[in-house]
Parts: C-alpha cells; sequence; structure tokens
C-alpha cells in the first residue's frame, strides 16, 4: 500500500473533521507537462523581462489548473537549489529545477501529493520506513564511543593553544596601538570597562573567526529546505552585508522532526482557521485575563497524550524548566543532575538554592553511587535527612543524540523512592511507536515519573513548553510557575498548531481511525515479525497504557476540522516511520563510511565528531558551496568539551531516502578533504551504503 501522505483519495463518510474542499489528483502526466511548462515559461521570462506575477502553467483539465511553479517547485516563490542572482517582482524567484524541488521519482498515475515538495519530501516508497522502540526485556545496548588518533587529540590542542596566544598579542598591541577600537574593553573617562576582557576573549578572538557559520539569516518555511539569505564580510566577520540574492539549500540544522513546518496542509488550515477566530494574542497572562478556551483544551490533551492527569503549558521551551525547578525545590532539597543536562535545567537549579549534585553522563551505577552517599550522609554538617531527593535527567540528550536509559532509572527510583523528573524536549513527538517520546521508546508506564517536561517547538512545529504530572502535583505548581502564570500565554495560532499536530500524531476517536489502524497493524506484524519479544509491547488495550489510543474528540476544539489522512492516524505514523528510517540510516551510514558518530542510532539527532576546530567552519563551509548546498549546525565549546568539536546532523520525517543520500555523499567526500575518518573496524565505500540502505536499518547489528 502507498504512502497516506502521498495517496490522498477523497473520503465519503461525512465528519465533523471534514475539510475543505481538495483539488483533483494530479497525475504523472500532468506533473511531468507541468514541469515542462514552468522550464520553457522561465527560460522566456528569462530572455524577457517579466513585470507581472509568475505565469501560470494551465493543464488539461481546467478544474486542475495550478501553478506550474507549484508541481516544480512546490511553491509559488521558487525552490531551486543553489545562488541566484536575486529576486523578482513580488519576492518570486526564478529558480530552475533541481533535487531540492523536484522528485528524484516521479509520481505514477494513482499517487497525489498534497504536499510540498520544498516543505515535505515525496516518498511513497513503503520499504524506506521503521519503527522507533526498544522491545521490553532485551538488553539497552551502551554505545561505544570511539576514540581518535593521538596526533588528532595533539593537534587539537595545539591549535587551540595558537589561537590563544595569537589573540593575546593582538589584545597587548591593539590595547596600546588601537585604542579606539579597545575602548569598550578599557577604563575610558573615570568609567569601567563596559565588558571583561578576559570574559569576551573567546567570543572575540575564537568564535568570530567563524561567526559566519552561526546565526544564518534565512526566510520562508524551515521544513525540508530551508532558504538562505546571501551575506558577506569585508571586516572579518564583524559586520555584515547582504548581497541580495539567496540559496535554496537542504535543511538538516532546523528541529522540525516530523516536518510539520509546513505553509500548507491540514495544520496550517487549521492555524488559519483559528486566527480568524480568535485573532493574533490572548493580550494578557494567564493569572489575568488570557486564559482562552484553547489553552484549556491543549493542557487536556497534552495530559492524555502523555498519559498523566494534568499539565501546564507555557509559552517559552527554556522558561518551563527554568521556572518550574525552583517551584519543585528549595533550601535543604537534593538534586541530582546529569552532567550534559540542558542549561536551562542549571539555571533553573541555581534560582532553587537546592544543593545540586551531578552524576556522570547516562551513567546509571554513577547515579546509584551518588544516592546511596547522599542519603547514609544526609545534609552538610547537620547530616539531617534531605526533604526531598529530585533526579533530573534528559530523554534525549541535545548535543550527545544519546537516550537515558530510563528503564534502569525507574528500577532506581523504585528502590531508593526519589522524585524523577525527566526533560522530553527533543524526544517528545519524535520517539517511540506512537510519538510519545522516550518512555514510550522504552515501553515504560508514564506513571512512573513524576514530572514529565517537554517543548512543543521540535516536533509539532509550534512554541512553548508543558509540565505534566498528576493532579495534585500540578494545582500546587500552577500559581508557582511564573513561567506560566506570569508570562505572555500562547497565543491562539501556536495553540492550535499544537493542538492539530498533537491530535494528528494520537489520531481522532472514529471510525476512520479504526479503519486505518487495523490497516497499519498488519503492515507493522509482516515487517516486525522476526523480532522477539513483541507479545511484551503494551498498547492501547494495556492497564495503564490507554493514553496511546485516540484523541477524544470532546479533548479538540469544536470548530476544528482536519482531512482524514490527519484524523485517522495515518499520517502522524507515516511521518514516526519516515523519522525512524531516516535517523538510523544516517546514523548507521555515517558509521559504515568511517566517521565517529556519537549517539543511539534511532536518535534524530546524529553529531558527527570532527575534534579540530578549524575542521568545523570548513565542513560548514564546504557544505554550503556544493552543487545541492546542504545546511547544518557545528558545535565547539563551551557547548561540548573542549576536544569534542562535532558536526550535528538534525533530521526530519519530511527528508526523503535520496535526500539522506545526498548528504551521505556530501560527508564522503568532505570527510575525505578534512581527514575525519577515524572510526575503526570495516568500511563501506559510500554507494554501497545507498545501495545497502534497508538492510543497514533493518539489520540487528
Amino acid at each position: 500500500m502507498s504512502s497516506p501522505i502521498a495517496v490522498r483519495n477523497p473520503s465519503p463518510t461525512a465528519s465533523i473533521f471534514n475539510h475543505k474542499s481538495q483539488q483533483k489528483p494530479r497525475l504523472a502526466a500532468q506533473y511531468l507537462q507541468a514541469v515542462s511548462q514552468a522550464d520553457s515559461l522561465r527560460r522566456s521570462s528569462a530572455a524577457s523581462v517579466m513585470t507581472g506575477s509568475t505565469a501560470t502553467a494551465t493543464l488539461t483539465d481546467k478544474d486542475s489548473s495550478i501553478t506550474a511553479s507549484t508541481l516544480v517547485d512546490g511553491e509559488s516563490t521558487g525552490g531551486g537549489g543553489g545562488r541566484r542572482s536575486g529576486a523578482t517582482t513580488h519576492g518570486h524567484w526564478d529558480e530552475k529545477p533541481s533535487l531540492l524541488n523536484t522528485p528524484t521519482v516521479a509520481p505514477n498515475s494513482t499517487q497525489v501529493f498534497q504536499t510540498k515538495h520544498v516543505e515535505f519530501g515525496h516518498c511513497a516508497d513503503e520499504r524506506f520506513r521503521h519503527i522507533s522502540q526498544h522491545i521490553p526485556g532485551t538488553l539497552f545496548p551502551h554505545h561505544n564511543e570511539d576514540d581518535p588518533p593521538y596526533y588528532i587529540l595533539l593537534s587539537t590542542y595545539i591549535s587551540y593553544v595558537i589561537l590563544i596566544c595569537i589573540g593575546h598579542v593582538r589584545d597587548f598591541f591593539g590595547k596600546k596601538l588601537r585604542t579606539r577600537e579597545y575602548r569598550h574593553l578599557m577604563p575610558n573617562n573615570g568609567y569601567a570597562a563596559l565588558n571583561s576582557d578576559f570574559d569576551s576573549f573567546y567570543t572575540r578572538r575564537l568564535k568570530l573567526r567563524i561567526d559566519d557559520c552561526f546565526s544564518r539569516p534565512v526566510t520562508l518555511v524551515p521544513g525540508r529546505t530551508i532558504v538562505l539569505l546571501d551575506r558577506v564580510s569585508n571586516d572579518h566577520n564583524k559586520h555584515y552585508e547582504f548581497t541580495r540574492t539567496h540559496t535554496r539549500a537542504l535543511n538538516v540544522s532546523s528541529y522540525n522532526y516530523l516536518g510539520f513546518a509546513q505553509a500548507t496542509g491540514g495544520c496550517a488550515d487549521a492555524v488559519e482557521d483559528g486566527l480568524k477566530r480568535y485573532g493574533l494574542s490572548a493580550l494578557a497572562s494567564r493569572a489575568e485575563g488570557g486564559t482562552l478556551d484553547l489553552h484549556l483544551q491543549a493542557e487536556a490533551l497534552v495530559a492524555r497524550f502523555l498519559g498523566q492527569e494534568d499539565s501546564i503549558i507555557a509559552s517559552m521551551g527554556f522558561a518551563t524548566n527554568s521556572a518550574t525547578l525552583p517551584a519543585l525545590v528549595g533550601k535543604h532539597c537534593l538534586v541530582i543532575s546529569d552532567e550534559y543536562n540542558h542549561a536551562s535545567i542549571r539555571v533553573g537549579l541555581r534560582l532553587s538554592g537546592a544543593m545540586v549534585r551531578t552524576c556522570k553522563h547516562n551513567d546509571v551505577k554513577d547515579l546509584e553511587r551518588v544516592l546511596r552517599e547522599a542519603i547514609s550522609q544526609g545534609q552538610p554538617r547537620t547530616h539531617r535527612p534531605w526533604k526531598k531527593i529530585l533526579v533530573v535527567v534528559e530523554g534525549l540528550y541535545s548535543m550527545e543524540g544519546s537516550l537515558a536509559n530510563i528503564p534502569a532509572i525507574v528500577a532506581l527510583k523504585k528502590r531508593y523512592k526519589f522524585y524523577l523528573y525527566v526533560d522530553e524536549a527533543h524526544s517528545i513527538g519524535g520517539m517511540g511507536p506512537q510519538g510519545r517520546g522516550v518512555l514510550n521508546y522504552f515501553h515504560v508506564n508514564p506513571k512512573d515519573v513524576d514530572i514529565m517536561m517537554g517543548t512543543f517547538t521540535k516536533s509539532f512545529g509550534a512554541s512553548g513548553g508543558y509540565i505534566a504530572g498528576s493532579k495534585a502535583l500540578i494545582s500546587a505548581l500552577r500559581p508557582r510557575v511564573q513561567g506560566s502564570s506570569y508570562a505572555e500565554s500562547i497565543t491562539p495560532a501556536v495553540l492550535t498548531q499544537i493542538v492539530a499536530s498533537m491530535g494528528s500524531i494520537m489520531g481522532i476517536d472514529c471510525p476512520e481511525y479504526y479503519q486505518s489502524l487495523a490497516i497499519a497493524k498488519s503492515k507493522e506484524r509482516s515487517r516486525l515479525r522476526v523480532l522477539e519479544g513483541l507479545e511484551r509491547v503494551p498498547t492501547a488495550e494495556t492497564r495503564g497504557f490507554e493514553h496511546l489510543g485516540p484523541a477524544p474528540q470532546h479533548l479538540l476544539p469544536h470548530w476544528l476540522t482536519l482531512p482524514r489522512e490527519l484524523r485517522d492516524g495515518s499520517e502522524g505514523r507515516e511521518r514516526l516511520h519516515r523519522l525512524a528510517f531516516n535517523a538510523r540510516y544516517l546514523s548507521r551510514g555515517l558509521a559504515k563510511l568511517g566517521f565517529i558518530v556519537f549517539g543511539h542510532e534511532d536518535s534524530p539527532i546524529i553529531p558527527m565528531l570532527t575534534f579540530n576546530p578549524g575542521k568545523m567552519p570548513l565542513f560548514s563551509r564546504m557544505m554550503t558551496e556544493r552543487k545541492v548546498p546542504i545546511v547544518v549546525v557545528i558545535v565547539g565549546y563551551p557547548a561540548v568539551p573542549l576536544v569534542a568539536s562535532r558536526i550535528r546532523f538534525c533530521l526530519s520525517a519530511s527528508h526523503t531516502k535520496w535526500d539522506v543520500d545526498e548528504l551521505l555523499r556530501a560527508c564522503d567526500e568532505i570527510g575525505t578533504v578534512l581527514d575525519l575518518k577515524f572510526a575503526g573496524g570495516s568500511h563501506w565505500s559510500v554507494e554501497e551504503v545507498i545501495e545497502r540502505a534497508v538492510e543497514l536499518v533493518n539489520s540487528d547489528d
């Protein structure tokens, strides 16, 4: 059976969730005709300057008359890869067909693609699907991180020494000879220095050299592809000038795990309806007049999605952690935090006034050692028992790509009776068979976790965060979490996006859902028939896991309309399976090519180590200069250890298998040039990796 995202047949069943009328199917002949006509129109427009709007190619079927560039590029503003000379009238860009805006495999006569290829890639091949889960009762594999050769570590330290020495020499002579440029670092006219010379040294002397690889300005939808606004600097990255050109590039830098960053589709239509109904903002905080019915519905839906009794939502993910932790713990409390926890957790713990101890990253034995010592010794000086002990971990670590061993931590929790706080900012929505996060991935009962935190930014195409737990806990936190009560409330448009995307992942409790679920189960049984232990995997009928079922209709706004593929959950499952395949394929593919890859192979975040700081910007710039440009994220100190600089790939369900192929080819070529292949073991050629992709993903190794 073809992909539910690709094949969209109109539903004859009447329902309150019926969507707006859809245009007629686009057949393969119409698709190719539109490509040809669009190409000829663009050639003619290049010969004679056009001052009107983008030309339209009319197909033979009058009812299916559409813009040619919509079929080819996926949007009326263009979508080709590579740099272009500028923008045409009304911002419509003239771009040629390329891998980024034209599917590698043309659709057949029965396929209808409603998504834009530049936002969500067209891929109907069911072979390129996988289910993200860990079978209960099986050993959770510990990822062994390879060490680079000693000459790589030595050259990395030498590189930093050279940069630091040159920086201090420049500062010494600069303060003597170019005092005007260093005025903000020195006392002036009785005023103290505005900035500390030492504190700003790293930013001025190290980061500034590679600043062109950070904070790149973009425009349009950050989906499968992204459009960069080209810029140049004539003063070593101190100031930038825009060239009035743009670059369409493959996007592996955005947090768009399920591909809901779309300007079209069922969720976007729902947001548009919400804007017309509620306007742009609630114009108040939740504690005053800013609590809409949408806020209450979203909180109830989030609690149902997570399997908890109640939840609080806030307008900022960072503030969700930093404002909640001080409300949970205080003086005479102990918090044990993973050494790689996010900055928002660290800020919240500093504000709380609690005693903080760290444990080694993802090391359950070290966590138990710290627990035993803390419980036996009690508080410093008095040795009285702690008021409470809270363990804080992340479900998926954003810089490491590693998953917390939740089953082992829950087992410790039951033995030592501490409270458990799990930050699922990067795992919620994108991990697990039903997208319920890392607990769903391990099939852990959500009631075993006391406080669940997450954000709506990564998988739901929205913004903000949530805290979920028992009714008693949330009722006590609600007036004390300032990030929710006194900050601006989440806007109606964002709330609608949250409800629509979360509802599409869950599916809506309607006849179409159960029809789609029966088809999905038969496909999964054939795909997973060789795996042992599937009988231990809980379902929505299992006690304690009822939240894995569909969303009740009363939890969604009565005016919300979703197309069939969203309300029956088929598109949500499709996105989850595409993301799981892409993540495992890239992680295992890079390892087979010889790169040192951190993290778990099912993680949508794949860090690839470069070690030497000078190789980070070179890799980033070479990726954007390719025929098919690719935008990546580079990560260095202080976000990661000094000698662990890395490239971080963030994959999405919107990427196709051919996108990952192109990414692997680019990494193979650039990695060979920059000497980045340090991993041991047997290596494959890039063409062998691409040819054996399905085997690579489905193997047990």
